[in-house]
């Protein structure tokens, strides 16, 4: 890189300095804590789209230090200051943000954001520095195809992270350029935000099928289509929780690498990203009935709640989570016209409320670890967790029990040649689910424990011990 000396480097920020979008993430912030956000930006923008930016920075509270900001981008400018150049960040992002971004970084000497009448970008921007430092006065780092008015003002070209289309525009202008290559281009982000791990959890759709002993074509066809409509659609609320979780997952060790949280991702594709699977899941769900899509519509509403309010909820929350696991059941009954047992019901509410817990559980014993004493985004402190602890063990104890009483019941006589076999899973699911708390006390859960259990190879083998028991109550 040949800098001249006091040569002003012009940076923009968003896509360029941040590996992010401002206006998106205030957006996502605001909206976390206000779910009227969506309409009353629409009457902001009525007024232009410099008033949106600022209705969203009076109500948006971002931790700037937290931000995904481009590590390589950040080595280029401080190279330029330390062989004698200036520096400016000018972004059409709020004026606001753009300083407190600045005071943060320490690496610029000027700064330019947009204000609540004027929108720094494009042609405006390119007015401004053409005002400010004279035509081919400064060198431009961007990445956007809106940044082409500002290069054609500038005498040197630099982008960052550009579309080939942008590039070969920004190169036909005759000027030096530059292109930086500070991400690689792949589509595992695009897949690890649906998080198709997270879609084993809904197998549980099968289990109706499984449990009425009704292994025919029609029933599996059912539950095939409605397992890939709640995949569908559980992706759907994975990638908008992510987006109204961005700053929770910053400040949290594994989850800051999420692809929104690293900025791995734009989070300008996630919006669009979750109306695609919604509608896609919602239109497999209404291929089954009517009553299947308002199974689907159901989980979706309460998953939403959920993210937006109730997850701040102490108890309620565990309680939520229980009965979303609950619902994937229902669904499979819903999708396969299989009515469901209530003792299969009462043993799956425990069930579930006691694996709920101990995520929870997981959340605080790695909270004490970074000793932080209150959840960030949750009701829960860290003193909480004896209790719920407790409610985990209790919960899955009581489930057992449903599952034990379960056994004498007639319906257990007609499905079963042996009925008798099945206690071996009552007691294989006593040490399951002791030794699921004990680990999680321990430190040493994942951050899901159905996905902790997928991978645990004891979990594996309890898993498989248990399906010999129910084989051998059937057969033998």
């Amino acid at each position: 890189m040949v800098i001249l000396t006091n040569e002003m480097l012009v940076v923009d920020l968003d896509g360029t300095l941040l590996k992010s979008d401002i206006l998106h993430e205030s957006f996502w912030c605001a909206f976390r804590k206000n779910w009227q956000t969506p309409f009353l930006s629409a009457k902001a923008l009525l007024r232009g789209k410099a008033a949106l930016k600022s209705y969203l920075q009076s109500e948006a509270d971002i931790d700037v230090v937290s931000l995904p900001y481009d590590k390589l981008v950040i080595e280029f400018i401080r190279r330029h200051r330390e062989q004698g150049g200036r520096t400016a960040l000018v972004t059409a992002s709020n004026q606001i943000f753009a300083k407190e971004i600045a005071e943060h970084l320490q690496i610029f000497d000027e700064v330019h954001g947009s204000g609540v009448a004027h929108n720094l970008k494009g042609s405006n921007k390119a007015s401004f520095l053409t005002q400010r430092f004279g035509s081919g006065g400064f060198c431009y780092m961007g990445d956007a195809a809106a940044d082409l008015a500002v290069w054609r003002v500038s005498n040197k070209v630099v982008t960052v992270n550009s579309t080939p289309s942008v590039r070969l525009q920004a190169e036909a202008l005759g000027k030096p350029f530059e292109h930086l290559e500070t991400t690689e281009k792949s589509l595992h982000p695009y897949i690890k935000v649906l998080r198709p791990h997270q879609w084993l959890k809904n197998v549980l759709i099968f289990l109706p099928m499984l449990a009425a002993h009704q292994l025919n074509v029609s029933t599996t066809m059912s539950s095939l289509l409605a397992f890939f409509a709640f995949s569908l659609v559980a992706s759907s609320v994975y990638v908008l929780n992510d987006l109204l979780d961005l700053d929770a997952d910053r400040a949290h060790p594994r989850k800051r690498l999420r692809p929104f949280a690293s900025g791995n991702l734009p989070i300008r594709f996630g919006g669009f990203l979750a109306l695609a699977l919604l509608l896609a899941g919602m239109s497999l769900a209404a291929l089954l009935s009517w009553m299947s899509l308002l199974t689907l519509a159901t989980y979706y509403f309460l998953t939403k709640l959920y993210s937006l309010y109730l997850k701040r909820k102490i108890i309620l929350d565990i309680c939520v989570l229980a009965l979303l696991y609950t619902m994937r059941i229902v669904a499979g009954g819903v999708a396969t016209s299989i009515e469901l047992s209530l003792w299969l019901l009462a043993f799956l509410i425990f069930f579930f409320f006691s694996l709920a817990a101990v995520k929870r559980q997981t959340e605080l014993v790695d909270m004490a670890e970074r000793g932080i004493l209150i959840a960030k985004g949750r009701g829960y402190q860290v003193e909480d967790l004896p209790i719920i602890s407790t409610v985990g063990l209790a919960a899955g104890y009581i489930s057992v029990l449903v599952m034990a009483l379960y056994l004498n019941s007639t319906a257990v006589r007609e499905l079963y040649a042996t009925p008798n076999a099945l206690w071996g899973i009552c007691c294989v699911l006593l040490y399951w689910l002791t030794r699921m708390v004990l680990l999680t006390h321990r430190g040493l859960m994942h951050d899901d424990p159905i996905v902790f259990a997928l991978k645990d190879r004891v979990s594996q083998g309890s898993f498989l011990l248990m399906s010999g028991f129910a084989i051998a109550g059937v057969l033998i």
